[in-house]
């Protein structure tokens, strides 16, 4: 067998194993409707994704068939993922199709507030408090 034989089998293999290892996650069909709008519904989105990513398995999560998308959903889908683990795990975990461009811009604005947050929450929410100019009593 040739170097370039035993090459190719190396790559059919690793290709495989890729495949095997990552899960299609489409959002239409755990929400159920084309609105992804309710928190709640990002709710049941993030077990499905928190499953994958504890199995150590990607998540390559599609948006086909979804018209609205706000980020009270994504929050709850996506966001909270940053509080669970590591950034890096993340982005080399999940993968995102058919996604619109608002879309796209609303899932930026998440994971990077996500990522801001979960870097140092305390100081987050005492920021939050002096915006909203409330007191700790």
């Amino acid at each position: 067998m040739t170097a370039k034989h035993i090459d190719l089998r190396v790559k059919k293999i690793y290709f495989e194993e890729n495949i095997m290892n990552e899960v299609k996650v489409n959002i239409f069909s755990i929400v159920g409707q084309k609105d992804c709008t309710l928190p709640e519904d990002g709710d049941k989105v993030h077990k499905t994704i928190q499953k994958i990513l504890k199995e150590d398995k990607k998540a390559s999560i599609s948006f086909l068939n979804v018209q609205k998308l706000t980020t009270a959903f994504l929050n709850n889908a996506i966001g909270k993922l940053y509080g669970e683990f590591d950034e890096t795990k993340i982005k080399n975990s999940l993968s995102v199709q058919d996604l619109s461009d608002s879309g796209k811009a609303r899932f930026k604005r998440v994971t990077t507030n996500a990522k801001n947050y979960f870097k140092n929450p305390d100081k987050m929410k005492e920021s939050i408090k002096e915006i909203l100019g409330e007191d700790d009593e």
